[in-house]
């Protein structure tokens, strides 16, 4: 395996972990309209990601990073076509980390309540346009031979690359919802884990679509043995929220985020950006790579830096890791 696939890989574990991690604190996100009742069972919420939110952003960075550098010409491809949806992505990203550090330092009530409002719609947004880019990554777009993206935003939001904003816009809230279910006590748990099986089901019909849809147009042996399991896990997750098992549920959902990723990725390779005008336009994890140098020294700074990041993002999970519910919030100010 070359330097360049190594890479591939790695740029595709990393989605994957941003996707898993970052997928269930927009799913919280969203729960703050569609769950909570009044401001303790928001705050309760928003507690519950509260230690860890800007943590699993460094695996978008990251991801960003190890693209720029393993994959230049992928980066800026990528970055100059999809500028505006990005763009939107990156606001949402701001805004939602100033709402949650500015949300508690005022006590008046409208101040509080704008924030979040804001906490809503920036996890929401993120989280369909996440979906659309992805989509739009594996379908292909318009490029021409010196590998730009000629086509128009329009373009972008074709049928396929919408359904995939609905699937990650669905399972991560499923996601989200079986996380709180997980970290909360008392009622909002138990309603948690009921509306978990209403967006579970919603999102079970939309995600057999777009992967079957993924798997006829592009798929093979390993993307159709990722599809199974991806299938098989969201299964295995309702029938593990049914039970009350929130431990297996949050395990399961989560394997069901990891499939469907490697999957679109499996559909992918050896392409980073199929062009829809010509596949011999397309970008190839040979075209778009590094030298091999640049590759090596990425790789070994990887070996030293990766196992440092994960074990202190695991021993921030670990110590935030009780169960928190509103007879924890102590007064509304904070």
């Amino acid at each position: 395996m070359e330097l360049h696939d190594v890479w591939f890989v790695l740029i595709a574990v990393l989605w994957t972990g941003y996707f898993f991690l970052e997928g269930f604190d927009f799913g919280v996100g969203v729960l703050t309209r569609l769950l909570a009742r009044n401001r303790a069972e928001k705050r309760v919420l928003i507690n519950t990601i509260g230690p860890v939110w800007d943590g699993n952003e460094v695996w978008l960075l990251t991801a960003g990073g190890a693209t720029f550098a393993a994959f230049p010409e992928w980066y800026a491809t990528l970055f100059s076509g999809f500028y505006l949806p990005l763009l939107a992505i990156l606001i949402c990203l701001i805004v939602r980390g100033v709402a949650f550090e500015y949300r508690a330092k005022r006590p008046e009530e409208n101040w509080q309540r704008n924030w979040e409002t804001a906490i809503f719609w920036t996890s929401l947004l993120p989280a369909f346009l996440w979906g659309v880019a992805f989509g739009n990554i594996v379908r292909g777009v318009r490029l021409d031979a010196d590998f730009e993206y000629v086509g128009t935003v329009w373009d972008l939001l074709n049928p396929y690359a919408l359904l995939g904003g609905l699937v990650t816009l669905t399972l991560f809230t499923f996601h989200g919802t079986v996380f709180t279910a997980l970290k909360t006590v008392g009622d909002i748990r138990e309603r948690a884990r009921k509306l978990a099986l209403k967006v579970g089901l919603v999102t079970a019909v939309l995600a057999l679509v777009f992967l079957l849809w993924t798997q006829v147009e592009s798929g093979d042996g390993a993307s159709l043995v990722a599809f199974g399991v991806a299938v098989a896990s969201l299964v295995a997750a309702l029938g593990a929220n049914q039970a009350g098992r929130e431990g297996w549920a949050f395990t399961m959902s989560g394997v069901t985020i990891v499939a469907a990723v490697a999957m679109l990725f499996l559909t992918l390779f050896p392409n980073v950006m199929p062009s829809t005008l010509d596949p011999e336009w397309s970008l190839t994890v040979t075209n778009a790579s590094s030298s091999p140098y640049t590759l090596k020294i990425m790789t070994w700074l990887a070996v030293v830096a990766t196992p440092l990041v994960l074990l202190y993002q695991g021993w921030t999970y670990w110590v935030f890791r009780k169960r928190i519910g509103t007879q924890h919030i102590a007064d509304l100010v904070h």
